[in-house]
């Protein structure tokens, strides 16, 4: 009997152990059912992340991912790193804060599935950048007469260089108008994708039409209203029709950053040596500095234009740009040889603070070296755009002007440049050595053979690399 009693007891206590040890394991194994409900919230999460990122089907299950799963939640007991996201997985979840995911399900434990879904799906989508809006250069120029192949020249010769796309604000008698179209639709769409332009009449908003056309060369005082006509134009390079860009336009385009908070305008001084400078020596009015300002490459913010108000002779108060150029040209239509650039040099004149002035190598012209070389800087760096007034790529007065005007005009779209076009330009200058001008051939080479590098590399060997 005593015998079956101990047996019994025994048998008891065996199965007290047994139970007590099956609601312990039970205990550390199962999760809470807080973190169930978690569990079920980021399985939905997932799901709704694969639905709209167009998978129609979970992927099948990775093997040992389950047992994986178990022994990180026992894992998760005894230590305090943080649970690595599935690998591949399209809910893969971002890393949270220390404590933050603790503190959320308790804040948020009332809120529907629905809403913690979305949450996760938007943190779950791959991050995808955002194109920076591509930055556009504008640059205008007035044709009359007989301009039309010349300022087509001046197009091309920014767009063989210029890296940014260009939109031409090209103002344009009447009969022009049709012949420009007709022109820059004849160009390959290589040549065409990098530019847009528009065309636009002949205007003054002020004064006599007639007057202003006649003010100098055809057309030429149209400039003088760019500010007004183009109001939803920020920034804009004004270049006359003779003009050629031996360097990307670029270049000079990052010359805006460089003003100060009163600068709106650039141009370069009409000549660098006082004793020989036209203003210095005739001018019968008022003008900028000590030898005055070449409107020919004009860089303008036309939204501080737009909105300061100029110092003047005429009244004590200010007057906007639009109000002060009919008064200005009333005042001294008897006393200006140079027309609008003329008005120009009187304007700032009186606000010589809105003006920036750059360097000779941006405005190049006969000037700087008929006379024997006086341009430093185009000495130094080469010249960067080139000015052939006084109708040098048309005569044979200034050879070293024309050759690079004719290697441009001559330069087939989309033809190696070195081949079609600097070396052209290299041979056809030892027949201009024997002229002022053309005895200083590195300061026309020297920029555009930098230049045809550059774009070369920026072209060709950037795009021949082997991909890392």
């Amino acid at each position: 009997m005593r015998i079956h009693c101990k047996v019994v007891v025994i048998a008891v206590c065996f199965g007290v152990f047994l139970l007590l040890y099956f609601l312990g394991g039970n205990a550390a194994d199962d999760p809470l059912p807080k973190e169930v409900v978690g569990e079920q919230e980021e399985e939905a999460a997932v799901a709704a992340a694969a639905e709209e990122d167009g998978h129609s089907s979970r992927s099948p299950p990775e093997p040992g991912r389950d047992v994986a799963a178990k022994f990180a939640k026992k894992k998760k007991k005894t230590t305090t790193k943080k649970k690595k996201p599935p690998a591949g997985g399209v809910g893969a979840r971002a890393e949270e804060p220390p404590g933050g995911r603790k503190e959320g399900r308790a804040v948020n434990a009332g809120v529907n599935v629905n809403a913690k879904s979305k949450r996760r799906s938007n943190a779950a989508r791959p991050v995808t950048k955002r194109k920076r809006a591509e930055e556009v250069m504008h640059l205008a120029v007035v044709a009359c007469g007989n301009r039309l192949d010349e300022t087509l020249v001046m197009v091309k010769s920014a767009l063989l260089f210029s890296l940014k796309r260009i939109t031409f604000h090209i103002f344009a008698e009447d009969p022009l108008a049709p012949q420009f179209e007709e022109r820059l639709n004849q160009w390959p769409h290589s040549v065409s994708a990098k530019f847009q332009h528009r065309i636009y009449p002949i205007t003054f908003s002020v004064g006599n039409a007639d007057e202003w056309k006649k003010l100098f060369k055809p057309c030429a005082a149209q400039r003088l209203f760019l500010p007004v006509i183009l109001k939803d134009v920020d920034s804009l390079l004004y270049v006359d029709t003779d003009v050629l860009f031996l360097r990307p336009m670029d270049d000079i385009w990052e010359l805006l950053k460089s003003f100060n908070s009163t600068q709106l305008a650039a141009m370069a001084p009409e000549h660098e040596v006082p004793k020989i400078g036209w203003y210095s020596r005739f001018a019968r009015h008022p003008f900028y500095g000590v030898t005055g300002v070449n409107s020919g490459v004009m860089l303008m913010n036309l939204t501080r234009i737009r909105s300061t108000m100029f110092k003047n002779s005429m009244i004590p108060s200010g007057l906007s740009w639009e109000d002060i150029l009919h008064p200005l040209y009333q005042k001294y239509k008897n006393h200006i040889t140079w027309g609008d650039q003329d008005l120009l040099n009187i304007i700032f004149h009186y606000n010589p603070e809105c003006l920036f002035i750059f360097p000779c190598q941006w405005n190049y012209r006969p000037d700087h070296c008929m006379y024997g070389s006086n341009c430093k800087g185009a000495e130094e760096e080469g010249v960067s755009i080139l000015h052939g007034n006084r109708g040098v790529y048309h005569d044979d007065k200034q050879p070293a002007f024309k050759v690079v005007y004719d290697a441009i005009r001559d330069y087939p779209f989309e033809d190696n440049m070195f081949q079609s076009l600097f070396y052209p330009i290299q041979t056809k200058f030892l027949d201009t050595v024997n002229t002022l001008c053309g005895r200083i051939p590195q300061v026309f080479l020297k920029q555009i053979e930098k230049t045809m590098r550059k774009v070369f590399e920026e072209k060709v060997v950037r795009h021949v690399r082997p991909h890392k």
